[in-house]
């Protein structure tokens, strides 16, 4: 299965950042590819969120469940329905003498062996560019610059 990690280093006490990533619905306001993260269901350690992003023109539509660890400032997440067949990954902020390294994973298939094997590196690199844009998002909102 591909797998995607990133990270950034924002300018900021870990745990405000690991809050602002928790409010997921905020995401549309700052990150350009996200259009809507609705939640669905609201625990005190998790959500289950719906999410429409476009990728290239496309929507990619999917349901996940979110846990949230508060101790250890990480946020899991994984697919429960939609357009792919395997979406998850984490999400952990820690802290730096400059800041907060931030780092986000993703372990996906689309599902379709012929695509994954035509296309793969095209969409490998579209679930980078998409995970580089949500982070760079979240700085720029974090450091005050959006």
């Amino acid at each position: 299965m591909p797998y995607v990690e990133s990270s950034i280093l924002i300018k900021g006490n870990a745990d405000d950042i690991y809050n602002m990533a928790k409010d997921m619905e905020k995401f549309p306001q700052y990150m350009p590819d996200v259009e809507s993260v609705k939640v669905l269901e609201r625990s005190d350690s998790s959500t289950i969120t719906e999410w429409v992003t476009n990728v290239e023109g496309t929507p990619i539509i999917w349901k996940e469940v979110d846990h949230f660890d508060d101790k250890k400032r990480a946020i899991t997440y994984r697919l429960t329905e939609g357009d792919l067949d395997k979406f998850e990954g984490t999400w952990t902020f820690s802290e730096t003498h400059e800041g907060t390294m931030v780092v986000l994973s993703v372990d996906y298939d689309f599902g379709i062996p012929a695509l994954t094997e035509l296309i793969g590196p095209t969409l490998e690199l579209k679930v980078k560019e998409n995970s580089e844009m949500m982070l760079n998002g979240m700085k720029e909102r974090f450091e005050g610059k959006k």
